[in-house]
């Protein structure tokens, strides 16, 4: 049945940034927007859920890996590289299917506890993360990772990334909540070769192509040395000729971030994850004078060492006034957009980020109930977006939808049981340090 949501505030995330007084959010029977405007405008009598507090569209995390809450707080302070090398892939090659299913299940909570509805994964066993995914209705775009190691056939999983998307499509499942994609870890841990193949199968079935780019200042010396840069390297391989998410991105030429800009290239930027691993500060504020599509990743959560974007939408705004001396490099309603349309136009996706008709009901009610908004909601529209972005963050998330669909209510998932997820999570994870 359709409906309709009603609140004092509706922010729909346009490029604007528009602020919707008494608003309302109309719902059709397909889990799609009908409508987003004032009340006083909205067509025809549809049953009304009136809420307090604030509406907006559901947060897109741009890049994670979130079954990695079972290897939280490992190796906590190392260096990038080290971190990969001695901790995480040695507790990486201990992973069972059920071991991510269930790492999966608690950050897919923990997002939606957050706001955050749909998340761009990239890791191991990707059909347990979509029955995770798909368990508490929760959306994302997953892609299993594609990585030359001793004992690992990259080609092998090239085909297997083939032959499931043209088995179920590039989309699935209820709301369309899957998306499949394609993910080489990096240019640094892949034969050139191996670069080509994954722009060939992605180019023939128009998928969205995951990597990690230029994160560390040290991992793609190689690469460099032969190619000027990583970007330059995927430009000679036709992978910037498709759609592409280039993740972290810190270390840019201007001639990267031009190449990017001129190729569509999305970027997902990751500054939690950044200065946790002391990898540098991306050129944010460059990379948005070039029109390049970024959105906001958290990374996974054994390097961020939490799932909430949140965060990641005040440390934008804060390491970009920083790196650039410039207290308005970024506002408060530029980083809002960055973690909710920013996101969807960086992975290429016109249907999710904003609250618009045609788009899916993916929408976060945030509670007014709190020191955040103890003043009210009747302030000036930017402050309310600055109080929204600065005070409240997710403490304030209290109900989610996804495809319409309510997923948590009163800050509690509704289809699964949260202490059962988190023991489930607490056993792999028992198992994995053993």
């Amino acid at each position: 049945m359709p409906q309709r949501f009603r609140a004092p505030v509706v922010l729909p995330c346009d490029p604007a940034c528009s602020v919707i007084r008494d608003g309302v959010v109309d719902v059709g029977d397909d889990g799609r927007i009908t409508f987003c405007g004032p009340a006083g405008e909205a067509p025809g009598d549809l049953p009304v859920t009136e809420l307090t507090g604030i509406l907006l569209p559901g947060l897109i995390n741009a890049h994670a890996h979130s079954p990695m809450t079972l290897l939280r707080g490992m190796g906590g302070d190392l260096p990038l590289l080290r971190w990969l090398n001695e901790i995480i892939w040695p507790a990486e090659a201990k992973l069972r299917a059920d071991d991510v299913r269930a790492g999966m299940l608690l950050g897919s909570v923990e997002m939606l506890r957050h706001g955050v509805t749909t998340s761009a994964e990239m890791y191991f066993f990707a059909e347990q993360m979509a029955e995770a995914v798909l368990e508490t209705g929760a959306r994302a775009v997953l892609g299993g990772p594609i990585i030359d190691l001793p004992g690992v056939d990259w080609r092998r999983m090239i085909e297997v990334a083939d032959r499931w998307i043209d088995a179920d499509g590039l989309r699935f499942g209820p709301g369309e909540r899957i998306e499949l994609s394609y993910a080489p870890h990096s240019a640094y841990m892949l034969p050139v070769e191996a670069l080509r193949q994954v722009t060939e199968s992605a180019a023939a079935r128009g998928a969205l192509v995951q990597i990690h780019v230029a994160e560390a200042a040290d991992e793609d010396a190689r690469q460099r040395a032969e190619f000027g840069s990583v970007p330059q390297l995927l430009e000679e391989v036709g992978m910037l000729g498709g759609r592409v998410l280039a993740a972290h991105a810190v270390h840019l030429s201007d001639q990267d971030i031009a190449l990017f800009a001129a190729r569509g290239t999305g970027v997902a930027h990751c500054p939690g994850s950044n200065a946790k691993l002391a990898s540098g500060i991306a050129r944010l504020t460059d990379l948005r004078a070039a029109a390049v599509a970024v959105g906001l990743g958290t990374d996974g959560p054994a390097s961020n060492d939490d799932l909430d974007l949140w965060e990641e939408v005040q440390l934008s705004a804060m390491l970009a006034r920083l790196s650039t001396q410039d207290s308005t490099a970024l506002r408060a309603k530029d980083a809002l957009l960055l973690a909710t349309r920013g996101g969807a136009d960086a992975l290429s996706r016109t249907d999710i980020g904003a609250l618009e008709p045609g788009r899916w009901a993916d929408f976060v009610h945030v509670d007014p109930d709190g020191p955040a908004f103890a003043t009210g909601l009747d302030e000036p529209d930017e402050q309310v977006i600055s109080n929204l972005v600065w005070a409240s963050g997710s403490r304030q998330v209290r109900d989610v939808w996804v495809a319409g669909e309510q997923v948590v209510s009163d800050r509690e998932p509704v289809r699964v049981d949260r202490g059962k997820v988190q023991s489930a999570a607490r056993d792999a994870a028992a198992r994995l340090r053993a």
